[in-house]
């Protein structure tokens, strides 16, 4: 099965709005000039960006915008918060759910993300849901039983053809910013049973279609051998993101 690569990035809270437009109009011009791939590059900017970078991106096939974060209401008096409709009416068609930093930082359950993703796929968003396992719980051996909790309260609800709609990104939490570093055998593992857990629960040729993207501290000198492994199809990449010349990097692995 050959599946599209795709590169994600997650800008999380950077980049002022100067700051957005000349990233983005950088990762273009380097795009233009330097990828022959087919493979497709998702954008996901602070909510301030979206309608900017969707704008800019519409002559470029390959590019497609999305938002970090939606709220589970359709609306209603939620101060602060986006809802999937608004995100929508930006010419986005992403939106990230289940981000590891949304459910530690701002309690996320899976019970919520369920309710997050039925609201954006309402509202016709493609969704890259965030799953992985703490350095605490990779320690005692929890990371399949954690795992396999997060796919079947968060996503396993979802019909054949709604979860078609899915990407699914790992975050190995123990390998961000803590000095350790997966390694791609290790990111293979998860990968491969998060597609059986697909295969069981759904059918083969939805796990065979489904997209798998590794997100822990991917770089452009570790995205050779992650995005060769046999289950993982491109990346969710942060900090690397935010360098044009690195993200085009790792972009260019795919080609």
């Amino acid at each position: 099965m050959i599946r599209r690569k795709i590169i994600a990035a997650n800008w999380k809270m950077n980049e002022d709005y100067d700051q957005g437009i000349k990233l983005f109009s950088t990762v273009i011009n380097l795009m233009d000039d330097e990828i022959t791939g087919d493979q497709q590059v998702i954008v996901c900017p602070p909510f301030i960006h979206l309608h900017s970078l969707a704008e800019l991106s519409k002559n470029h096939l390959q590019i497609s915008i999305g938002a970090q974060n939606a709220h589970q209401a359709e609306s209603g008096a939620y101060t602060g918060e986006i809802s999937a409709r608004m995100i929508r009416s930006t010419g986005a068609e992403y939106v990230i759910l289940g981000h590891s930093e949304r459910r530690l930082y701002f309690n996320e359950t899976n019970e919520l993300i369920a309710k997050k993703i039925d609201t954006a796929l309402l509202n016709t968003l493609n969704i890259i849901c965030c799953v992985g396992e703490s350095k605490k719980e990779r320690e005692a051996g929890q990371q399949f039983e954690v795992l396999k909790k997060q796919l079947t309260e968060g996503l396993f609800h979802l019909d054949e053809m709604q979860f078609a709609h899915l990407t699914i990104a790992y975050e190995p939490i123990w390998a961000i910013g803590t000095g350790v570093t997966a390694t791609a055998a290790q990111a293979q593992e998860i990968h491969q049973f998060i597609r059986q857990q697909i295969n069981t629960r759904y059918n083969e040729q939805i796990a065979d279609n489904i997209i798998l993207l590794y997100g822990g501290s991917c770089n452009p000198k570790n995205a050779v051998e992650l995005f060769y492994q046999k289950d993982i199809d491109g990346g969710l990449i942060g900090g690397a993101s935010l360098k044009a010349r690195d993200f085009v990097d790792i972009i260019k692995v795919c080609n």
